[in-house]
């Protein structure tokens, strides 16, 4: 290969690794900006890697320039033609795929977040209407001691079985000082329980919600809604799941935080 080849090679390898350097850039900070979970994590890692690999392919065309600082000089004026020729389409390709990656990215947040939901309402129905004992107990809700127990052990059997079983929580409506409020109980067995036996008391448990999650509570609790809110951002989901039979009603809930998407291998 003589140096004019290799002048021509290392300004196509140049060229080609500052276009991947700007589409790595763009879609990093798009998926940094917005907490986008995309790929899982093998891939996600793969991706942060290769920008040692972009770089390096920048380093060897610069050192195969400077090597051939001569030879590009006395081939300036035909490369510049030929590169002059070209550059607007190159130009419109490169403007072309920021639009398809935001596509791409976005889509795949969409696929992760819809294949969580997924995931959270089969394990809602799982507690449902795997054991009709289990779920009798939990919609005869009554703040005492027993009934909490026996929700932290329901809790606590379901967390073990399953090593990919979100964080759940039982939701209740109850009053403090004549005052509605949302208590939440899991599967901590110290939770709002003092270990001098004293009885526990309700604000231990209030549950702390958004308004919208207040609106959306009410309307379970107040006028039977039996539709269930998801919601996703940035890596969290949740999932509440009302379950109502009668004037008997509870809300599961359920929490994950989740670092990759569900995209990939």
């Amino acid at each position: 290969m003589n140096p004019k080849q290799l002048v021509r090679l290392s300004n196509l390898i140049g060229i080609i690794s500052i276009v991947l350097l700007i589409l790595w850039v763009f879609t990093f900070i798009t998926i940094e900006v917005f907490g986008l979970k995309v790929f899982r994590e093998n891939l996600t890692e793969s991706f942060y890697m290769s920008i040692l690999g972009i770089l390096a392919l920048m380093s060897g065309a610069l050192i195969i320039n400077i090597m051939f600082n001569l030879t590009r000089i006395a081939q300036k004026h035909n490369q510049d033609t030929e590169l002059g020729k070209h550059s607007k389409k190159y130009g419109w390709i490169l403007l072309a795929s920021f639009p398809v990656l935001l596509l791409l990215l976005f889509g795949g947040d969409y696929l992760t977040s819809r294949k969580k939901e997924q995931v959270l309402v089969q394990s809602a129905k799982s507690i449902v209407e795997t054991n009709s004992k289990k779920r009798a107990h939990l919609l005869n809700y009554s703040f005492d001691m027993e009934w909490i127990k026996e929700t932290q052990e329901i809790l606590d059997v379901l967390s073990k079985t399953d090593d990919n079983f979100p964080h759940v929580a039982i939701l209740v409506k109850d009053s403090i000082y004549d005052e509605p409020a949302f208590l939440g109980f899991t599967d901590d067995y110290y939770y709002g329980i003092r270990k001098d036996s004293i009885p526990p008391h309700k604000r231990s448990y209030i549950r702390k919600t958004t308004q919208p999650e207040r609106d959306y509570l009410n309307s379970v609790f107040e006028e039977g809604n039996e539709d269930y809110r998801y919601s996703s951002h940035d890596g969290r989901y949740e999932l509440f799941y009302p379950v109502i039979k009668g004037d008997q009603r509870i809300v599961i809930y359920f929490s994950e935080y989740q670092r990759y998407g569900k995209i990939g291998s």
